[in-house]
């Protein structure tokens, strides 16, 4: 049984930062590729960074603002976010993508709300 647990999320003043952190359970995380993705109200669903042993990916809206790491030894990825916009308001999931697959586990997303 694969979990992912985000925790991490709030209410920030635009500017301000904010750490989201994704536990995963189960033995799929150093075999898998993780994904920060965020759905605001009345949005699609959009992938905000990925991660994978060697690569990292950033949407344009969120590059050089926030930073995706992963600690394989803690099964924990992280979304780091500076300068916080009131646009970047959403509910942030984690995805974990095994590699080889196309299946994806989601996590069940943790609100973060930047007020201007």
């Amino acid at each position: 049984q694969v979990q992912l647990v985000e925790s991490g999320g709030g209410l920030v003043q635009a500017g301000g930062s904010l750490r989201l952190s994704c536990l995963a359970s189960g033995s799929i995380f150093s075999g898998s590729a993780m994904e920060w993705y965020r759905q605001a109200p009345g949005k699609q669903r959009e992938l905000v960074a990925a991660i994978t042993s060697s690569n990292t990916n950033y949407a344009h809206s969120v590059k050089g603002r926030f930073t995706i790491s992963r600690d394989n030894a803690e099964n924990t990825a992280y979304l780091q976010m500076s300068s916080l916009k009131p646009e970047d308001t959403a509910v942030y999931y984690c995805a974990a993508v095994p590699y080889g697959s196309t299946w994806r586990y989601w996590g069940q997303g943790t609100q973060v709300t930047v007020s201007s």
